[in-house]
């Protein structure tokens, strides 16, 4: 199995309640992904965050295997997510992908 895991940080323009809005809009985008994936097992998007937390939301993915993860990054329901909820609100994105 592959793990693929990735934080964001928020644009600086989102704050308070826009901020809240963003984070639910790409929890609902991301987790609605599952069951559209081939290879896709889990999905969950965390949106709260402590406070000694330096990050706004983190994705925490699992797939069958790396073909998976790979077909998942092309994949035109997760383009359309990224490009739609995602890209246009954070400003800082770092990623893990890893076996386990």
């Amino acid at each position: 199995m592959v793990k693929h895991v990735i934080i964001w940080k928020l644009k600086d323009e989102y704050s308070g309640e826009a901020a809240e809005a963003v984070k639910e809009g790409i929890k609902s985008g991301l987790e609605g992904l599952k069951g559209q994936i081939p290879g896709l097992l889990e999905i969950t998007v965390n949106i709260k965050p402590l406070a000694s937390s330096n990050c706004d939301v983190m994705l925490d993915s699992t797939f069958v295997d790396e073909a998976a993860l790979n077909g998942y990054t092309v994949h035109p329901a997760h383009v359309e997510v990224a490009t739609t909820k995602v890209r246009p609100y954070t400003a800082i994105r770092s990623c893990m992908d890893y076996e386990c």
